[in-house]
């Protein structure tokens, strides 16, 4: 029996996030059987309009092992003899993540990681279904899920319906006092405990984000001006690549990452070391979510933690560019920096200051 709550999610994954049509290609992606409910729910509702489901089901511990013993060759096979061609032929893509083990990948040598990330993850997902899809994106609730973020299961479950289902249309109105003031930014300062940093968004594009690629949601994102960024920023715990990172702090000069310390060096080195563009950033976002309080080592919420700031290292997307090109994307996020735009104080830590954005506060959307 499929719950009330996962057909709500499903319906709004189609008629909100990927408005499917009549007659549509729609790729639906399971990693890790958790989420099969969530996925039968889909395909129902995706025949009920008349568009045409393609089903992908990946074991996680499979997934692993055919990442853990890739190469070049081997991805950019897998590439294009069947992912590429398959996904130029989708309208739309949806992805549930359902892994039980968020480390599955842990262990995976950096060599294997640049060969799928480089020769399958760019062409096939940065490239094709990023820019040519309607997609989105999620997690589904587990026990495993819970654990990350210091829930009970059942209360977990509760708190992950909460935050994918907020209301969107008042989240999307609520966020345009703050995407016309930063249109006419110059620079932002962010400034908090171990954070000290600023950078240009002259002229850049911003996009708000209200349930249309990520679900849950609630972030309004551009890029910086690549060489711009100077300063010392640090982040909350973080998973990257299957690696476990309790702290990151980066010290930036004129765009480029020149030190770093975490609690994982050895493999923050890696990550830093995967191209030129590694160091460098493709994306600054406002956290906006207001149900999401915490990490929980999951970037899909994390990023959306109200009183919340994300400045990503790798690759920058299409719709908000900088030049960035690399074959990572790391939303590391920086919780309750204050911030400035053009000098003026607008967040005081995890709340807006000013009068135009205070109904982005979490009192205010609840």
């Amino acid at each position: 029996m499929i719950s009330e709550q996962d057909q709500k999610l499903a319906q709004l994954i189609l008629e909100h996030s990927t408005e499917v049509q009549k007659g549509q290609n729609v790729m639906v992606q399971l990693i890790g059987l958790n989420g099969i409910d969530l996925l039968r729910a889909l395909v129902e509702q995706i025949r009920a309009k008349d568009a045409n489901p393609f089903i992908n089901i990946e074991d996680s511990d499979t997934r692993r092992i055919l990442i853990e013993n890739g190469n070049k060759s081997f991805w950019k096979n897998q590439a294009d003899v069947d992912q590429l061609p398959l996904m130029k032929q989708m309208d739309a893509f949806i992805g549930i993540r359902a892994s039980q083990n968020i480390y599955e990948n842990a262990l995976t040598s950096k060599e294997a990681n640049k060969a799928y990330s480089e020769h399958f993850l760019k062409p096939v997902h940065f490239d094709e279904r990023v820019n040519n899809t309607n997609w989105c994106i999620m997690r589904y609730p587990s026990p495993a899920f819970a654990m990350n973020a210091k829930m009970p299961t059942r209360k977990f479950a509760e708190f992950y319906y909460d935050a994918c289902l907020v209301d969107y249309a008042a989240l999307e109105e609520a966020m345009k006092p703050l995407e016309k003031k930063l249109r006419a930014t110059d620079e932002i300062h962010l400034k908090g405990e171990g954070t000290d940093i600023t950078f240009s968004v002259k002229d850049q594009n911003w996009v708000p984000c209200f349930g249309k690629r990520n679900i849950p949601d609630g972030e309004l994102f551009t890029s910086p001006i690549l060489d711009s960024v100077n300063g010392v920023i640090s982040y909350a715990p973080s998973v990257y690549q299957g690696k476990p990172f309790e702290y990151v702090k980066l010290e930036v000069k004129d765009g480029v990452v020149v030190d770093y310390d975490s609690s994982n060096n050895e493999a923050l080195k890696d990550i830093l070391d995967t191209d030129e563009g590694a160091r460098r950033f493709g994306e600054f976002s406002f956290g906006l979510n207001p149900v999401i309080e915490s990490p929980m080592y999951d970037i899909l919420f994390d990023e959306k933690i109200y009183g919340s700031n994300h400045l990503t290292l790798g690759k920058d997307y299409e719709i908000a560019p900088n030049g960035n090109s690399s074959n990572i994307h790391w939303d590391l996020v920086c919780i309750g920096p204050d911030v400035y735009l053009d000098g003026e104080l607008i967040r005081n830590g995890r709340k807006f200051v000013t009068d135009d954005l205070k109904g982005l506060n979490p009192e205010n959307l609840l």
